[in-house]
């Protein structure tokens, strides 16, 4: 059941609107990629297609639990996050361009 989920989620994967009427990835380029290699367990993978996939579910994640149980340091959790993910999105987006792997 699991891998036919995973073959459903491969074939209907979204196109990128930017790389399709640009020629160029966008900073989320690989989202999907990386998120279907993270089920199939290549962490590697996941985090050479994107970075940023982990610190993004932990966040979304984080999120959810801090509306259900109100954290005490909730929101500072949250900015911090939301911060460093950012960051690794700009690092690596910008990596992508220096480097021509775009």
């Amino acid at each position: 059941m699991w891998n036919n989920f995973i073959n459903w989620l491969e074939s209907h994967m979204g196109e990128c609107f930017y790389h399709k009427h640009f020629g160029i990835e966008c900073p989320g380029c690989g989202m999907q990629r990386a998120f279907i290699a993270l089920l199939k367990g290549n962490f590697l993978e996941s985090i050479k297609l994107f970075p940023a996939l982990i610190p993004i579910m932990f966040m979304l994640t984080y999120l959810i639990l801090h509306l259900i149980f109100k954290f005490k340091k909730g929101a500072k959790v949250l900015k911090i996050s939301f911060i460093f993910t950012v960051l690794i999105i700009i690092i690596n987006y910008t990596f992508k361009v220096i480097t021509g792997n775009i």
